[in-house]
């Protein structure tokens, strides 16, 4: 079994040495850095403890929350089917410290913690502490050292929800041939698409060990949509007009979005925006009441202030995002206009909403079975005026014509419902290795 590189050791120590000195500085470097500290002694406190070694353990590692709801509905059939199987889950991101404590709750992990950086060390610490039957990373976040350590101990290390989207850096020649040890170690790969499946074959992964299982995030964002009541507190903010929700916006599209507003509420006073950004800390949060009042618009009034629909409800929680677009009528989606990209279309489709988004779409799997489906509409203009006089034109075609806006909102929901079924698959692809170790 080829090992990683020492180029990739070394970037990997470097990396981890110079950590301490970017936490300094605070932001998401600092909190995963000082959430690591004393990981590795709490994982072995845990081994010695909680490992029962004639239960099978699954390790799952998804490094953020969005990859974390694709391994929650996979967890939660293994769970149903297995529940003597012990679960670890490990994240990367500190944004998943407080999913993955509710993933203890919904499908019992007895374990979820930070990943131990990935060197040679940290990972034979971990690998003898937990003893995994299994290692599964979720979507493409696989780190070299802990896959090939694992599979030179014989424990089948999968991929689950694979995705590589077509610019992916993991496909530059310098990077896949540092990370292709770690794809060339897995034993079976559960890609969303057959692209995806071609791609992951070009990253290292053996062609034969690679299905075509779907992507078990729609099984999730179903299952969590079916799970909330029509009493919801959240709804009463979009009752009494029609409502647009936006959500997980940057300040690329709030501005867009602000500018439409102005223009919407000039033909539709009635007209109503609940804006949820991405990233609501203070200064974000007053930036947006500073731009609104320069547009002349209402204050915005922040969630926590609300006691019932306002024209403009500036959401200043997280958490909250997947309820507050059943509140809406219409949604659009953050991120289009971001260096990142478009952020989770799922959830306002699964409400049966029509959506809109910005022009950086296009590497989004699932913004473009939406647009091809007529429940999505794509923002192309990248200059903020001509997206908002575009913006403004749609918005107020959804207002006036509820047959256009209920059929593209059908046809929004058909494309989620159609993509369901793929946590069974890729849990099936789970059981089938954990049977063969």
């Amino acid at each position: 079994m080829p090992r990683p590189s020492a180029l990739y050791r070394i970037g990997i120590r470097l990396g981890s040495a110079l950590l301490p000195v970017a936490a300094l500085a605070g932001g998401k470097l600092g909190r995963a850095h000082r959430g690591r500290i004393g990981v590795l002694r709490r994982l072995e406190t845990w081994g010695s403890a909680g490992r029962e070694p004639h239960r099978p353990l699954v390790w799952f590692h998804a490094p953020s929350v969005g990859e974390g709801l694709q391994a929650e509905s996979v967890l939660a059939r293994l769970r149903a089917r297995h529940p003597h199987w012990q679960i670890a889950y490990t994240y990367f991101s500190p944004s998943a410290g407080a999913f993955a404590a509710r993933l203890r709750e919904r499908v019992g992990a007895e374990l979820a913690d930070y990943l131990p950086y990935d060197t040679p060390g940290a990972v034979e610490r971990t690998l003898d502490a937990l003893r995994p039957d299994a290692l599964v990373f979720t979507k493409l976040d696989l780190w070299p050292e802990l896959a090939t350590a694992a599979a030179g101990r014989g424990i089948p290390v999968l991929l689950v929800a694979a995705t590589v989207r077509p610019g992916s850096g993991r496909l530059r020649g310098p990077i896949r041939r540092l990370l292709a040890p770690g794809y060339a170690a897995v034993s079976r790969a559960g890609a969303i698409s057959p692209e995806d499946a071609e791609r992951l074959a070009s990253l290292g992964v053996a062609a034969d060990r690679i299905e075509v299982t779907g992507d078990p995030r729609f099984d999730s964002v179903v299952e969590r949509i079916a799970g909330l009541g029509p009493d919801d507190p959240l709804f009463r903010f979009g009752t009494g007009a029609p409502t647009l929700v936006a959500g997980s916006t940057w300040p690329g599209d709030e501005g867009v979005l602000l500018r439409a507003f102005t223009r919407v509420r000039s033909h539709r006073p009635d007209a109503r925006l609940i804006l949820v950004p991405h990233e609501p800390v203070p200064s974000h949060l007053d930036a947006i009441d500073r731009r609104a009042g320069r547009l002349g618009l209402p204050r915005p009034v922040r969630l926590g202030a609300a006691d019932g629909p306002v024209p403009l409800l500036l959401v200043d929680r997280v958490g909250l995002l997947a309820k507050l677009y059943g509140a809406g009528a219409m949604a659009y989606v953050g991120g289009g206009f971001h260096r990142a990209g478009l952020h989770s279309v799922l959830e306002p489709a699964a409400w049966g909403i029509p959506v809109a988004f910005g022009p950086r779409w296009r590497e989004s799997r699932d913004a473009r079975l939406l647009v091809e489906a007529g429940g999505a509409e794509a923002l192309e203009e990248s200059v903020e005026a001509r997206a908002a006089e575009r913006l403004a034109v749609l918005w107020e075609a959804w207002l006036v014509d509820e047959r256009r806006r209920a059929a593209q909102g059908r046809a929004a929901r058909r494309v989620v419902l159609e993509g369901a079924g793929a946590a069974d698959r890729n849990a099936a692809l789970v059981e089938r290795m954990v049977a063969r170790a």
